[in-house]
Parts: C-alpha cells; sequence; structure tokens
C-alpha cells in the first residue's frame, strides 16, 4: 500500500464507516444535534434520511457512540433491518441482553423486551435502539417497532427509536400501513452531500486523522475534478481519493495532480488495469 510512502498510519480513504474520522460538515453536525436534543426530550420516534453514502451509518455509529458517554443511556444497534416481527423481537432481545429463548414466539418476546425495558426505566436509563437501512423494513415489521414504541411510564416512552434509511424510507413511511407510525416521528433530519467548501476540508481531514503531516496532498485542480465526479458524495469520494493515492504513488510523487484525479475516476479498463497493477505491487 502507499501508506509508507505518505507516511500515514491507517489508509486514510476506506469505505468502512469508522468514528474516528467523522467530519463535522454542516449538514452532519445538524443531524446529530438534532438528534441527541430529540432523545434527550424523550422523543419516541426519530429519522435521519440521505442518499447513498452519504455518511448515514458513520452518523448512526457516531451517535452510538456518544450515546455510550451517558450514564442513563442504554443502546441497541440493528444493522440487518429485513427481518419479521419475531425475528426483529428476537434480535432486540439480544441487543438488549434479555433471556429470549430461540424460539420464543412473537408474544412471549414482546412481553420479554417490555419486562427488561421497565427494568431500564426503574434503574433511570432510557434505552434506544438505532436502526440502519431502514428503508428495507417489512412493513409488518415497522409495525410491531410502532406496538412496542406504544410502551411509557407516566412521564416518558420506554423506549426510543431512531430510524436511518436512504429517501425510498419516506416512501415506505407513506404507506397506508405505516401511517400510524408515519405521524409519531417528531423529529426528522436530511443528510446533504458535502459542499464544495466542506469537500476540500474533508480530504485533508482524512489525511490528518490518517497521520499525514505534510504540505496539502490533493491539488486545486485535483480537488475540482473529484468532487465534480463524486458530486460530494463521501463513500464515492474515499473510492476516488483512494484511487487517486494509488496512482500518485505509483509515479513516486507525494502530491495527486489533476492527471491522477482524471485517471482516477476513468471508468474504462485503460484506467483500471494500471490501478491493478499499482496495488499488487503496493
Amino acid at each position: 500500500m502507499y501508506l509508507d510512502h505518505f507516511g500515514l498510519h491507517e489508509s486514510p480513504f476506506a469505505i468502512t464507516p469508522d468514528p474516528t474520522f467523522t467530519f463535522a460538515a454542516a449538514s452532519h453536525q445538524d443531524a446529530l444535534t438534532t438528534l441527541l436534543i430529540a432523545l434527550r426530550g424523550g422523543e419516541g420516534f426519530v429519522k435521519v434520511t440521505g442518499e447513498v453514502g452519504t455518511g448515514k451509518t458513520l452518523l448512526c455509529r457516531t451517535l452510538l457512540a456518544a450515546l455510550a458517554q451517558q450514564d442513563d443511556a442504554v443502546t441497541a444497534y440493528l444493522p440487518q433491518p429485513q427481518l419479521a416481527p419475531r425475528e426483529m423481537l428476537r434480535a432486540l432481545a439480544a441487543e438488549l441482553r434479555l433471556d429470549a429463548r430461540r424460539r420464543s414466539a412473537a408474544s412471549e418476546l414482546h412481553a420479554i423486551i417490555e419486562q427488561g425495558l421497565i427494568s431500564e426505566a426503574e434503574r433511570g436509563r432510557r434505552v434506544i435502539v438505532c436502526i440502519d437501512e431502514a428503508q428495507a423494513m417489512p412493513a409488518e415489521t415497522l409495525e410491531a417497532l410502532r406496538l412496542l414504541s406504544n410502551l411509557e411510564t407516566a412521564k416518558r416512552k420506554l423506549l426510543q427509536i431512531v430510524l436511518f434509511g436512504q429517501p425510498e424510507l419516506d416512501a415506505l413511511l407513506s404507506q397506508p400501513a405505516c401511517r400510524s407510525l408515519a405521524s409519531r416521528i417528531g423529529f426528522a433530519a436530511a443528510l446533504a452531500p458535502l459542499s464544495r467548501a466542506d469537500f476540500s476540508r474533508y480530504l485533508q481531514h482524512r489525511l490528518l486523522v490518517a497521520g499525514w503531516r505534510g504540505p496539502a496532498v490533493f491539488g486545486a485542480a485535483a480537488r475540482a475534478l473529484l468532487f465534480h465526479a463524486s458530486r460530494g458524495v463521501p463513500r464515492r469520494a474515499n473510492v476516488l481519493a483512494h484511487k487517486a493515492l494509488l496512482l500518485a504513488y505509483g509515479d513516486g510523487v507525494h502530491r495527486v495532480s489533476a492527471r491522477h484525479a482524471w485517471m482516477a475516476l476513468r471508468d474504462g479498463r485503460s484506467a483500471a488495469a494500471p490501478l491493478r497493477a499499482i496495488g499488487a505491487s503496493a
């Protein structure tokens, strides 16, 4: 790899969501603030939407990390929502470390979770479940979540739910079967692509976190090309920036030029072949 060449201790543009690399772009910071305020206020349902690659999973993990610092918060994370109601209840029980048999019926699982939520409330704790890729959740599973959200004390909900999803989530919630749940979403946030100014800072931020301490790596023309090609979507930007660094490494230089950026964004086989060769030799 090019890590030693650039003096890096880890890859700066990996596509795996890593809270260490969280970049405080305006829409992401606004969304995180909205989530924390809504959850502290006791909202039962909160929604975050964004196009593919705009950082929903990273925001979810950032939220979970922030909640982990709060003594009164208990969290659960469901990354695979394509579950039938019973499987969803079983997954939630497992996340909350509740004793549920593998073959428990849905009604039994509901009762076990309810008792677990009551126990946490008696300890003064909030239970928050974050569901990623929520647009893939079956309508009947969303309804099962709504029924769980009905559980409350005289003062607050026993369970708070944050839905992270692509714009298709809005279409799902507009279906007649989901109208009741949709009406309970008190707060919503939308993630936007990076602006041109944020895009340049984003590239520099990730390099700094990864250990780079030299002058700017991406030239102005290279940044402009990468921004145009990625449309400001962080995941696309990571893929292209990674390829551009590989090309600069292959040329033995420490600055990504417009040529490197252009070669990175080309889709033809003529560009893919040297990239594979460089990656293999690295």
